[in-house]
């Protein structure tokens, strides 16, 4: 487990199971399934140990209860979930009067430090064969690059998958804050929905207010991975749907189990895997849950900020190791 060199107040709590509300309740082998969709990539020789043993098909409810503690990482920050969905645009491999907006690869290094308005106004990626796609809505492609990953249909019906291959370096400034703070919206009125409405009602603010986010993420074309499967996370393997969560990888190592204790509106109760990461996600206690393709997996990933609680399943010699000898 790493964490910031800087996080000085970062506490750990070993739990027991029994402390995990619902773990009894959960699927166990839909877990399992999906642990060992990435654990395989986990270098560790512990780690290694454990994903040999998972392959061979223990009991899973025994498997995670016998190999793992739960862990609460606490950094001082409350706890949020948010959610995040492969977005399905419309698109063709060529520009023409309805597809006018590039999807682009990533340009040479001296390129990649200009801001979203220096790259998009000044034309600096223009021309250079950068575009992967060309799609026919500026604002789903924003919310595209802000997901990190989709899929674009093409007018044959075919697909190209696209993920995230690196950014300008800007750090993300979120456009429903600045909507707040401008008093167009109050905060619990935000939403993709509301703000992909509000730019398209009003199409000349709205370009500026895209601009308020001044990092642009660039893609590379991903379309080996099958249809059926979901877009590759940070671990370079597909994610699932309400299985699969994004983190910050200096608090919690990618392929570990995460219990998720979701409040809000719809409770959630699940065993995940910390297969993903965003540029927004930030802090221990701080997830996305991936929610799937499509519009309405876009619309439920758009409706979550909910607060909960965080446990990551670390192997016992790791979770024992973080508590003071007198603790032990």
């Amino acid at each position: 487990m790493m964490t910031p060199a800087h996080a000085t107040d970062v506490s750990y709590d070993v739990l027991s199971f029994d402390q995990l509300d619902g773990w009894a309740a959960d699927d166990h082998a839909a877990a399992l399934k999906v642990f060992l969709n990435t654990c395989r990539d986990m270098k560790d020789p512990d780690w290694r140990a454990l994903c040999k043993y998972a392959a061979q098909g223990p009991e899973p409810r025994q498997f995670f209860e016998l190999f793992f503690r739960p862990v609460v990482i606490d950094d001082g920050q409350d706890a949020m979930f948010t959610g995040y969905f492969e977005p399905e645009l419309e698109g063709d491999k060529y520009r023409s009067g309805r597809y006018r907006y590039p999807v682009y690869a990533i340009p040479p290094d001296h390129l990649r430090t200009l801001s979203r308005r220096e790259l998009l106004d000044g034309g600096a990626l223009s021309g250079r064969g950068l575009e992967i796609a060309w799609v026919d809505d500026p604002v789903e492609l924003f919310f595209l690059q802000i997901q990190g990953s989709g899929r674009i249909k093409l007018p044959d019906g075919s697909y190209i998958r696209v993920g995230y291959r690196g950014s300008n370096g800007h750090e993300y400034r979120s456009i429903g804050v600045e909507l707040v703070r401008r008093g167009v919206y109050q905060p619990h009125q935000v939403s993709a929905e509301v703000i992909k409405n509000w730019v398209r009602r009003n199409p000349v603010e709205g370009r500026d207010l895209l601009f308020h986010n001044p990092s642009y993420v660039f893609f590379r074309e991903v379309s080996k991975v099958p249809a059926d499967q979901g877009p590759l996370g940070a671990m370079n393997r597909s994610v699932t749907a309400m299985r699969s969560i994004a983190v910050d990888p200096s608090f919690v190592k990618l392929g570990s189990p995460v219990w998720v204790e979701k409040d809000g509106k719809k409770p959630l109760r699940r065993l995940m895997m910390a297969q993903d990461t965003g540029s927004a996600i930030k802090g221990a206690q701080r997830a996305d849950v991936f929610f799937g393709t499509g519009d309405r997996a876009g619309k439920e990933a758009g409706k979550l900020r909910d607060p909960g609680r965080m446990v990551v399943l670390m192997p016992i010699q790791r979770a024992y190791a973080l508590l003071p000898e007198s603790a032990i």
